[in-house]
Parts: C-alpha cells; sequence; structure tokens
C-alpha cells in the first residue's frame, strides 16, 4: 500500500436505489461484510441512514470490541461513507478510517466502487504496512460480491 486508501471496484447487477438502500440501512451491513468481522448492529440504529447518523456495530478480531460510526459523505443513491471509531474514550485515539462506497449507473447496471480510506485514521501508519492491506483488499473484494449477490435483480 503506498497511499492512505485501498478500492475495488465491480459492476454490480442491481440498479444504483437498490444497492444504496441496502448500503443506507447498517442493519443490513452484516450480510456484506466481506471481512468476517460484523457481529451486528448496536441498539438505537437509524432506520435509514443520513448524513451525520451514527450507529454502533457489534465487532470480532480475535476479541469482541464495539465500534462507533458516523456517516460522513451522503448523496442520495451515489455516495455513502461512514467514519468508525472504537466505543467509548479509546476512540480519541484508535480509528478513524472511513468506509466509502461510491455508485454510478452503467450499462448492465451499476458500477461501484468501495474504499478504505486511512488518511484520518490514529494507526495510518502501521495500518499502510504488512499484511492488513492484503486483507483489506481481499475483504472489499468479497463484499463487493457479497453485496452483488445480495441485491442483484431476479433472472
Amino acid at each position: 500500500m503506498d497511499g492512505t486508501i485501498i478500492s475495488s471496484e465491480r459492476v454490480l447487477r442491481a440498479a444504483p436505489d437498490a444497492i444504496f438502500a441496502v448500503l443506507a440501512d447498517a442493519s443490513r451491513h452484516i450480510e456484506f461484510d466481506g471481512s468476517g468481522q460484523l457481529r451486528g448492529v448496536k441498539p438505537g440504529v437509524p432506520e435509514r441512514l443520513s448524513l451525520g447518523s451514527t450507529f454502533g456495530m457489534s465487532m470480532h478480531m480475535g476479541a469482541s470490541y464495539s465500534m462507533t460510526n458516523t456517516v460522513v459523505e451522503f448523496e442520495e443513491d451515489r455516495r455513502i461513507a461512514w467514519q468508525a471509531t472504537l466505543s467509548g474514550f479509546l476512540g480519541r485515539f484508535l480509528g478513524g478510517r472511513i468506509w466509502r462506497y461510491e455508485l454510478g449507473p452503467v450499462d448492465g447496471g451499476t458500477r461501484v466502487r468501495e474504499s478504505w480510506d486511512i488518511s484520518h485514521d490514529h494507526q495510518r501508519i502501521f495500518l499502510r504496512h504488512g499484511k492488513v492491506a492484503a486483507a483489506t483488499r481481499d475483504n472489499l473484494e468479497k463484499s463487493l460480491t457479497r453485496l452483488d449477490d445480495l441485491t442483484a435483480p431476479p433472472p
């Protein structure tokens, strides 16, 4: 990883509004999570995300923990991004990565780019090195495959 953003992009079979509806519903994120780390939403998640919405997620990677996410970009059917920090006091020092989805209509569906942006993450210097970047790229690709399977129109 040379920079601070890793992206994966592909054409999904569904229309932008169908894909965006899943992305804007935090309770459905576990359905397309390619990392296997999401365990579910915390109580109080909004029914539909919008700019400034916050939502908590239960996570597991070796140990259980919680993340607090804030929607920092929102353009209906085009773009949504949330910034994730560790819940509680440690969130001031741990986290800050942004998960971003950009959608654009194309023949046969929607081009979707999912990005992992660590430009504002407190651990960016550590995350840029080692196996994290490669694993993240694989997880992005898995997420897009799962999102495509989840949203594809019936044949």
